[in-house]
């Protein structure tokens, strides 16, 4: 299987991602750019002990194409964006695999003002390189310089977020990169912090880095009600995914945080606000009821970057944990996610799990995944019995009642379709759930990510 992905390049190291590869990778990457003279590309890396090497030779072959380097050293995915969009570079190359456990290494690709860089916008086209065997080297080499985004960035968070009254708050850095920088991006609000693994460690030594699962945010919810914190926040391994628990340690879905940043962001500046096709129809009303204009996106982080780009929306948010902010360019900020719910207590006189139950207020599945080798067979099924639905082709097939809808869609890389449901009472859940799951024709194999 190809290291190249829709959105990224990821892979074991060093079996299938080594210095090599990454070398040649970053030559073709600032040789698809092109990039005009003082227009640099930025290089940011995770904590794993992979990152060091794949680093310095992702700088290398950059540097062979007479690209000159911004290396703003270990860094968050967050903050890769944020150099790059500032610095005003060419583009960026963040050296991370996410929450993917300690054996993997990866890329992610940007563009001038962090827009992303996947298959169909370029990644393609570094493969394709890659694969003939291309690389430029020029006489004149180019240079490297090593700067700090961290100053800008903090400045950013902490224009854009609201007055924080004092507040007691579990973090959880899930030994990723963000650990190291929570203190300097977090030092205008007058919090206490209870930290819980802040050490950067890529072999993940507590937990994996994936807040999306509950079984990882079991020490978070343990702190939070030990030390009676007013929340929890628990990152990714390179901090672009943020999960949130209450006061209760009851665990916040990504949409209900979409809603209650939607709302706090909507009462301050009217316009658009966008959200991914499993979110709760509580999101969308909530965007409506505060004046803002909902626009469903499919899911995926170049979908809903291009869309806000596009519409100039104020803010973005998926039940995966990533939320987008047009202050950092369009991008994810898990940080300014956290100091924007630290905002929303404040600003409350009840607290989180109170101010959470104001838009919960429908029962839902979750992502369930089937085992399905004809996706495409299925889905067509669907739309046969679900005819007398409102149906959106959007991803997947998306079916609206009044009363509830779903959607299925496929994995991009399994065999698997993915469902999501909701409806208005308990009761209607599991009726129109069993009938979806025999129209599916494959028994649940459980719940899954993106």
């Amino acid at each position: 299987m190809s290291i190249f992905k829709a959105y990224d390049i990821r892979g074991v190291y060093p079996a299938e991602i080594g210095e090599d590869i990454v070398r040649r990778i970053g030559n073709g990457f600032a040789a698809f750019l092109r990039p005009a003279p003082g227009r640099p590309i930025v290089v940011g890396r995770d904590m794993r002990t992979s990152s060091v090497p794949l680093g310095e030779a992702l700088m290398e072959g950059i540097r062979d194409c007479g690209v000159d380097v911004v290396d703003i050293g270990l860094a968050t995915t967050p903050l890769l964006y944020h150099a790059t969009g500032s610095f005003g570079a060419a583009g960026g190359i963040m050296v991370t695999a996410s929450h993917n456990p300690a054996r993997y290494n990866g890329l992610k690709l940007c563009r001038e003002d962090a827009i992303p860089v996947g298959s169909a916008s370029g990644l393609g086209e570094v493969e394709a390189a890659v694969n003939r065997g291309d690389y430029e080297r020029v006489e004149r080499r180019g240079g490297v310089v090593t700067k700090s985004a961290l100053e800008s960035y903090g400045e950013m968070i902490a224009r854009s977020a609201a007055a924080v009254r004092p507040l007691k708050v579990g973090l959880d850095a899930g030994n990723g990169a963000v650990g190291p920088f929570l203190a300097r991006l977090l030092k205008p609000f007058p919090i206490s912090v209870v930290p819980l693994y802040l050490e950067p460690d890529g072999a993940f030594p507590n937990h994996e880095a994936n807040p999306l699962e509950v079984a990882n945010l079991r020490d978070l919810i343990e702190v939070v009600r030990r030390e009676g914190c007013d929340l929890g926040c628990a990152f990714d391994g390179d901090g672009d995914r943020a999960a949130f628990v209450d006061e209760k340690g009851g665990v916040i879905s990504g949409d209900m945080t979409t809603a209650l940043i939607a709302r706090s962001i909507l009462q301050k500046e009217k316009g658009p606000v966008v959200y991914d096709l499993r979110s709760s129809r509580a999101v969308r009303e909530e965007i409506e009821r505060w004046g803002g204009v909902p626009i469903v996106e499919r899911v995926g982080h170049a979908f809903m970057k291009a869309t806000m780009r596009r519409t100039g929306a104020l803010f973005a948010g998926e039940v995966s944990g990533h939320f987008y902010f047009r202050d950092n360019f369009c991008t994810e900020s898990a940080v300014l996610a956290l100091a924007r719910m630290l905002a929303i207590v404040t600003a409350a006189d009840r607290p989180l799990s109170a101010i959470v139950a104001e838009v919960d207020r429908y029962p839902r599945t979750g992502e369930v995944n089937f085992h399905v080798e004809d996706k495409d067979g299925a889905i067509a099924r669907l739309a046969r019995v679900f005819g007398d639905g409102r149906i959106s082709r959007l991803d997947g097939i998306t079916v609206e009642y009044d009363d509830w809808w779903f959607n299925v869609r496929k994995s991009n890389t399994e065999p698997l379709l993915r469902l999501n449901l909701e409806a208005s009472t308990r009761d209607g859940l599991e009726r129109a759930r069993a009938r979806v799951v025999e129209a599916i024709g494959a028994p649940p194999a459980g719940h899954g990510g993106a």
